[in-house]
């Protein structure tokens, strides 16, 4: 569709009739020689008097008012406006924070098949199909053991997150278990994310047994940043050392943050929680929209310069072929 950016412009088309209508008649005197024979002259002669403004009078009035109209519908600014083109802007970002300490290679759960696998294994697993339901949020990782570091910060990038996902091996950030600092170096990637919402979602087997900062501090500032964390206990609580998966502590960090706690016995389980928490974190995204403009002004006011230069022409041939065939004669041999 088209409109016009200044319609207002439209109510001067009755300008040129005003001024015609209540502005004096312009004048202007010229010294002349009176004849008082000339129309007998010019019957002797057999020639008829031209008349200055006579070529083209009849068309001269309409084609001005044509030419001002589309002058004025230029100035007006037509525009076509095209489709509106949408862009979809997150509002949350999504942090995923796995443990990867040396208990993530104990082969207790098992895969589609049925084979036994170790649990980094199926869990990578669910987080790609997690990351794939995810489309419009602004994911990121971090891996922690004996210390937590940034695999992928924040990105809609899901492609490149996937390819660094699988490149996360047991054990590659030391044997130990790090929550408090998997918990501090995500408050830092959020720090200044323009998102209102912020997410972690924090993974692990085992206790924490090398954490700089202590997780229910840690899990203290991600409230006070209104970073929420949800916690999910995967190892046996049964167990001793660093395999022991301390409930309490996960419990503690998700009640403090406002997030839940899940406990995932197998690989089901697992799935069952990522699809409550793809429940609980719906997709929530803001849409842009922008309609760009095509300016056509260049339409009416091109219309207006060819009618001018058509009229023009139009005129200089018709005066020419309007000159007795005698002066145009007199003209050729004078060229």
């Amino acid at each position: 569709m088209w409109q016009l950016e200044y319609p207002w412009l439209l109510f001067l088309l009755p300008l040129p009739w005003v001024a015609w209508r209540y502005l004096p008649a312009y004048r202007e005197s010229r010294s002349a020689l009176r004849v008082p024979f000339f129309s007998a002259m010019s019957h002797a002669a057999g020639q008829e008097p031209s008349r200055g403004g006579a070529v083209g009078g009849r068309w001269q009035l309409p084609l001005n008012l044509l030419v001002w109209a589309l002058v004025l519908l230029a100035c007006a600014r037509p525009v076509l406006v095209e489709n509106p083109i949408e862009r979809v802007q997150p509002i949350r970002d999504l942090m995923l924070a796995i443990d990867i300490s040396q208990s993530m290679e104990t082969n207790d759960y098992r895969d589609a098949s049925g084979q036994r696998a170790d649990r980094l294994s199926i869990v990578k697993g669910v987080v790609r199909d997690f990351i794939g339901e995810r489309k419009d949020d602004r994911i990121g990782l971090v891996v922690f053991g004996s210390g937590a570091f940034t695999q992928a910060p924040p990105t809609r990038d899901h492609a490149s997150l996937l390819i660094l996902l699988d490149e996360v091996g047991i054990g590659m950030a030391g044997p130990n278990t790090a929550l408090g600092d998997a918990i501090g170096l995500t408050l830092k990637l959020l720090k200044d994310a323009p998102e209102q919402e912020k997410v972690l979602i924090l993974l692990t087997d085992g206790n924490d047994t090398a954490s700089a900062i202590p997780p229910s501090h840690a899990a203290s500032m991600a409230h006070e940043r209104g970073v929420v964390v949800h916690t999910i206990g995967i190892g046996d609580p049964e167990a001793s050392g660093e395999s022991k998966v301390d409930l309490k502590t996960l419990q503690g960090i998700a009640r403090i943050t406002g997030g839940r706690f899940f406990r995932a016995g197998d690989r089901e389980a697992l799935k069952g929680v990522y699809a409550t928490l793809d429940q609980i974190t719906p997709h929530q995204v803001k849409t842009l929209s922008h309609q760009p403009k095509r300016d056509l002004f260049w339409l009416p006011l091109g219309a207006a310069l060819l009618l001018l230069v058509a009229a023009h022409s139009v005129a200089a041939i018709a005066g020419r072929l309007a000159l007795p065939r005698d002066t145009r004669a007199g003209q050729e041999v004078e060229g």
